[in-house]
């Protein structure tokens, strides 16, 4: 495979995985407030290809391709009947979920009991 061909599968692939719901996700609904996790993506790609010729073996050709990358939750979108806020996500370690829960608790009735 040629490096034109290399490149374009590449590109291809990138293109399929990057869209809009790549970096806003699905809306969560909890106790009337709405949640959309935004979300940071990072990606790097290489594409090399190379032919030559070997006296003892003669001509011989190679090519490839590598990618790695990754994604990061960074904020939230909270939206309920007191309006629109985003509320960042700090710390390396910080999960989705562990500030979904959070938020939603802050939004959370009060449950009364008995007694």
């Amino acid at each position: 495979m040629d490096i034109d061909n290399l490149f374009a599968k590449a590109i291809g692939e990138i293109e399929r995985i990057l869209n809009t719901k790549t970096v806003v996700g699905e809306p969560i609904t909890v106790e009337g407030n709405t949640l959309i996790p935004l979300i940071s993506v990072g990606f790097g790609f290489g594409v090399g290809s190379g032919e030559g010729v070997d006296p003892k073996k003669g001509a011989g050709s190679g090519g490839g391709t590598g990618a790695g990358g990754g994604v990061k939750p960074v904020a939230l979108i909270i939206i309920n009947k007191d309006g629109v806020r985003v509320e960042p996500i700090k710390g390396a370690a910080a999960s989705l979920l562990d500030k979904v829960a959070d938020v939603a608790s802050k939004f959370a009735p009060a449950k009364q009991t008995d007694g």
